[in-house]
């Protein structure tokens, strides 16, 4: 596993042994990224993101690499945002991300609390893990954090989260290999 592109290109990232992690595969964060630069490579600089279940972190590092100003890695397990630790140390990008070891409801209120207003959210939980979609978009779509976020959740292909959640909407969904992206906006405002 590796930083696909960006300031950080090529720079290898440690992962968890373990059926609890599974890392967003490098073929699916480049897809990802193509999809939210396509037509405007600076469409992240200086931009906002969350990564929920962040796991490794690579998403949310992969945000950094290409421009993001700051990162809020959300993550319970206390080995994985060690993980997540390890993999930014060596970065020099201290200042520009906050590690957030909690249950993603318990972040979702501190970051509103904070009036963190992210341009994207990025949600990955364990894919066994179906009912914490439902649960975490649902609080994402009465959630302030989400009035002009693109929600992205990433799930197994054959697993459907849902298309509305409160204020949010599916866009778009995007299958790749046994993994699928769903992107999410208020009221299915156009990406």
């Amino acid at each position: 596993m590796r930083i696909i592109a960006g300031q950080f290109r090529s720079r290898p990232l440690h992962s968890l042994r373990g059926a609890d992690i599974r890392p967003t595969s490098d073929r699916l964060r480049e897809t990802l990224f193509n999809v939210l630069t396509a037509g405007n490579p600076v469409a992240l600089e200086g931009s906002i993101w969350i990564d929920l279940f962040a796991g490794t972190g690579a998403v949310g590092i992969e945000a950094l690499s290409r421009g993001a100003a700051t990162v809020y890695f959300v993550e319970s397990s206390r080995a994985a945002a060690q993980v997540i630790t390890k993999n930014l140390d060596p970065l020099g990008v201290a200042g520009r991300f906050h590690i957030m070891r909690q249950e993603v409801r318990t972040a979702i209120t501190a970051l509103q609390s904070r009036q963190v207003q992210p341009a994207f959210i990025f949600l990955d939980p364990p894919y066994a893990m179906q009912p914490t979609y439902r649960e975490t978009l649902v609080l994402l779509g009465h959630s302030r954090l989400a009035e002009s976020a693109l929600v992205i959740a990433e799930h197994n292909k054959k697993f459907d989260p849902g298309a509305n959640f409160g204020s949010l909407q599916r866009t778009r969904r995007l299958d790749q290999g046994d993994a699928a992206l769903s992107f999410y906006t208020r009221n299915g405002q156009a990406e």
